[in-house]
């Protein structure tokens, strides 16, 4: 029997490769979800950051963002020559020393260098859980793969912020996260390498599949690309040639000011308001838990309503719960406006990266996709450079909470702008 017999695409016929590839996101999910609660709360007093000091302390984020950004560039281009399962695993092996590197850390320094690995760990591994599951399922079901996927990483990064409140609370900050580190990075690498199977097939013959298949869809590709077209032409491409891509970019670097702020100064800020360590896992835990379960729905409904609405008006709902939180006062409120910021972001993150594989064809999607989610990524580096500017500039943690909701609306209004509809059903392309 020939390859193109026994590959076929779709989630159900998938099933069991899909099932464990979620998997595979959720532990994702919890390996940077460990680092959320405990480690910005308690930065001044375990880690040596002195109060106040709001530019050293996004120093971790910055450094994360950087290398997440330029690794999942990097692992785009990776994966289509070595495979998606080899750089999964790389991706794994890179996490080992991070928990070793916050159990013996002497200074803050320690723990930006464990942020570092951390970076390499989640741009190859969460980029290789993605492509992978767009590789197996339709083109009509990108927005529910998607979803799914987001759905289990950001219950995996919910999960382990409220686990590890309660951990560090019985067994100190320290222990507390290398056990669990340890524990999570273990057995992710023991399944990958027992139980994932390289999607790489999958990719190569969706062209010719849906050719021969007589498939209705008809992209929005853009024009003039080459058959084997280079990094530089696929990084120009995405960034800046092509208006599409561009507000899409632009508006996945802006809303990753909402999770650098959510990871830095939303422990800090309730942390100063006299929340427990457990109190400020379940409040964050809102957040990632409202994004992460809602994407199941969001994703899907961008497969029949499309994806261009969903995102801009996601934009803005995401960056109106940033402006609740500083706005009230009590744990109830703070619940209520996390919860409308994850919101926000499950409909425009599962659909962000739609839109991107909608307008990207098959033999350079995973490319795209690493430079789209280089871009996304740098935003943890820009956002917590802003973050701290506004912090600093004002004398308060509300200062970066404002910062970053006018970033939101205004990054909002550029994808209306100069963003279309992706969705090939919806908006397909005028050759038949």
């Amino acid at each position: 029997m020939s390859a193109s017999e026994t590959i076929r695409h779709g989630i159900r016929v998938n099933l069991g490769q899909f099932q464990h590839q979620l998997l595979q996101v959720l532990l994702v999910g919890m390996t940077i979800g460990m680092t959320r609660t405990v480690v910005p709360a308690l930065a001044e007093s375990e880690f040596g950051v002195p109060r106040g000091s709001f530019t050293l302390l996004v120093a971790f984020v910055v450094g994360f963002g950087v290398v997440k950004g330029t690794l999942n560039f990097v692992a785009g281009r990776l994966a289509e020559s070595w495979g998606r399962r080899r750089v999964l695993l790389l991706g794994w092996v890179t996490a080992i020393p991070i928990p070793i590197l916050i159990y013996f850390a002497p200074s803050w320094s320690w723990v930006v260098a464990a942020t570092l690995l951390l970076g390499v760990n989640q741009g190859f591994t969460w980029s290789m859980t993605q492509t992978a599951k767009l590789d197996l399922t339709r083109p009509d079901q990108r927005g529910l793969a998607i979803g799914f996927n987001e759905f289990a990483g950001y219950v995996g990064v919910a999960i382990a912020g409220i686990v590890t409140g309660y951990v560090a609370s019985e067994l100190g900050a320290r222990l507390g996260l290398l056990i669990f580190g340890l524990t999570v990075i273990g057995l992710a690498l023991l399944l990958s390498a027992l139980f994932v199977e390289e999607t790489l097939p999958w990719a190569r013959k969706e062209k010719p599949m849906a050719a021969a298949s007589g498939a209705t869809l008809h992209p929005r590709y853009p024009a003039g690309v080459s058959a084997k077209p280079s990094t530089k032409e696929i990084f120009t491409l995405v960034t800046w040639r092509d208006r599409r891509f561009f507000a899409i970019c632009q508006a996945g670097l802006v809303e990753k000011f909402v999770d650098a702020l959510i990871w830095i100064f939303y422990p800090v800020f309730l942390y100063s308001k006299g929340v427990s360590l457990p109190g400020i896992g379940w409040i964050v835990g809102v957040y990632g838990l409202t994004w992460g379960g809602m994407q199941l729905v969001t994703g899907r409904l961008s497969d029949h309503w499309g994806r261009h609405k969903l995102n801009v008006a996601g934009m803005w709902i995401c960056g109106a719960g940033v402006a609740l939180m500083v706005s009230g006062e009590g744990s109830g409120w703070w619940a209520m406006s996390a919860a409308v910021s994850g919101l926000g972001m499950a409909m425009l993150y599962p659909n962000l990266s739609a839109a991107i594989a909608d307008i990207s064809a098959p033999h350079w999607r995973a490319s795209a996709i690493g430079t789209y989610r280089f871009w996304r990524d740098l935003g943890y580096g820009f956002g917590a450079l802003g973050l701290g500017l506004a912090a600093e500039s004002t004398q308060s943690v509300e200062g970066a909470f404002w910062f970053v909701a006018g970033a939101m609306a205004l990054s909002g209004l550029g994808l209306a702008i100069l963003g279309e509809e992706t969705h090939p059903r919806l908006n397909p392309a005028d050759y038949k």
